[in-house]
């Protein structure tokens, strides 16, 4: 018995954290800013887990049938709760209340399992050598939580698939605790088609996962949802509609197939003309291809590097017909390489220089973006420059968010570089900023432009460097990794914009 309990501290620990980490993810996917989320979530997790630690001391007598209770009360509220969450997020009155009540709920369950194994072994061990077996097989299970979420269970199986696996291993544990300990166990018969029930339940939603996951989205966005994939960094979303097609990422559009073409004209045909060489190039982010597609409309250019996190990205935008046309089949050019790591990490370790940088990371709303905006980041970028280079940095929207737009420049001003900020109007997205930078003062260097384009000419450009009173520079502080102030500036005033 003991040996087979404690291997139930080892399932139960590792559901436990499961759960915990799902509503984590799923809280930065739909709500934004993964710091915050996670932070608060774990902090009403373990606050939950507490309480349910403390009433475990009113729990006396048949303490077996409890505790199979107990498992198959955790298995149905974990298993459910990401696809239930997914697919009220548009139609609840107060999501976030529904969120922490189910984190609440889940943490008050788990913190009730701990404590009644402990009572049910008590007489079968010492207090000290109790204590440490518990404590070991749980620590044991969250290590081993912690190792296969983002490895295998998020990538594999998605959100919905991995809380209805790790239910039906809570409902499996406590029939294996009823098949052994029947005699012990009051109301076995009841608890055995409980636990079935919820094990075909847990099944059901498992196997329809997938159009869970599409009627949600289908209620989340205004078009049909014709792709959708949860990567280990994000959640990927294509609409397609008669005359339109959008990127999505973690819910945030990325770009619409409709006037796309003014953004990314914007973003890298401004830094060619300053640039003295156009020879070799680098893109940190970018991975739809569509600042590579532009680049490509230059002869003279011999390579890019194009450095995006996720593989899944870029995959897509490399075998996906629909997309291969959008970026004119630009991630399959012999003279572009595709590298799938983080831009910070990587800038480390490269010893190349590049003639221009187009740097296209998404805005800064969360801490793990905001770091792309350092001043750590931006003097690390510096050494993949030379005197002559010119570099460009996306900056969110001058209109919406002033404060967070005039910090990238000042923080780049403060990592050493000049500066010309500059913006444009994308229908899509509203009035829309970038800050070229170079470590020599900015000049025109090229007056040519490649033919085709349907958007940027060289005598807008002036009209683009003039900020209107309501966009006009700010006095803010500067970016650093340890204040990460940018991010509360986006937060701050993209938050104002969508209420």
């Amino acid at each position: 018995m003991e040996i087979l309990l404690l291997i139930s501290v080892f399932v139960i620990a590792t559901c436990g954290l499961i759960y915990e980490l799902i509503a984590g993810t799923l809280a930065s996917y739909l709500l934004g800013d993964s710091v915050t989320q996670f932070s608060t979530i774990i902090g009403a997790y373990l606050f939950a887990m507490g309480i349910g630690s403390f009433f475990s001391r009113y729990f006396k007598k048949d303490l077996l049938s409890w505790f199979v209770q107990l498992e198959i009360l955790v298995g149905l509220v974990g298993g459910i709760s990401a696809a239930l969450l997914f697919c009220l997020f548009e139609s609840a009155a107060s999501f976030r209340f529904l969120l922490y009540l189910l984190v609440g709920l889940t943490g008050i369950l788990v913190g009730l399992e701990i404590p009644l194994l402990m009572n049910i072994l008590k007489n079968r061990y010492e207090f000290k050598d109790l204590v440490s077996r518990v404590f070991t097989f749980d620590y044991i299970g969250a290590l081993l939580a912690s190792i296969v979420f983002p490895l295998l269970l998020v990538p594999y199986l998605g959100l919905i698939r991995t809380g209805c696996f790790f239910g039906i291993l809570n409902v499996v544990v406590a029939i294996v605790v009823l098949v052994r300990f029947k005699k012990e166990v009051a109301w076995a018969a009841y608890l055995k088609v409980k636990s079935v029930l919820v094990i075909i339940l847990l099944t059901i939603i498992f196997i329809s996962a997938g159009k869970i996951m599409t009627w949600s989205e289908t209620q989340a966005f205004r078009d049909p949802v014709i792709y959708a994939l949860s990567s280990p960094y994000q959640r990927i979303v294509l609409t397609k509609s008669k005359g339109d097609m959008r990127l999505y990422l973690n819910g945030n559009l990325q770009f619409s197939a409709m006037d796309e073409y003014r953004y990314h004209e914007a973003l890298v045909h401004p830094p060619m003309m300053y640039a003295a060489e156009r020879k070799h190039i680098l893109i940190l982010g970018g991975g739809d291809g569509m600042a590579a597609r532009e680049i490509l409309k230059y002869p003279e250019v011999e390579d890019i590097t194009l450095v995006d996190l996720d593989p899944a990205m870029t995959k897509l935008f490399t075998t996906n017909s629909m997309l291969t046309k959008l970026n004119n089949r630009s991630l399959l050019s012999n003279k572009l390489k595709v590298i799938n790591a983080d831009a910070f990490q990587w800038l480390r370790s490269n010893q190349r220089q590049f003639d221009v940088a187009i740097v296209d990371f998404p805005d800064p709303g969360n801490y793990a973006v905001g770091k792309l905006y350092t001043t750590a980041f931006y003097k690390q970028l510096n050494n993949a420059l030379h005197s002559n280079s010119v570099v460009v940095i996306q900056s969110t929207s001058p209109f919406v968010a002033p404060k967070a737009f005039w910090c990238v420049d000042t923080t780049l001003k403060a990592a050493g570089y000049h500066t010309l900020p500059y913006h444009t109007y994308v229908p899509s997205f509203g009035e829309w900023g970038y800050v070229m930078a170079a470590p020599q003062p900015l000049q025109v260097k090229h007056k040519d432009l490649p033919i085709g384009l349907r958007y940027y000419a060289a005598d807008i450009f002036p009209q683009m460097r003039t900020f209107s009173a309501d966009m006009a520079e700010r006095k803010v502080e500067v970016n650093q990794l340890n204040n990460q102030v940018l991010v509360q500036y986006f937060e701050d005033e993209w938050g104002k914009f969508q209420e």
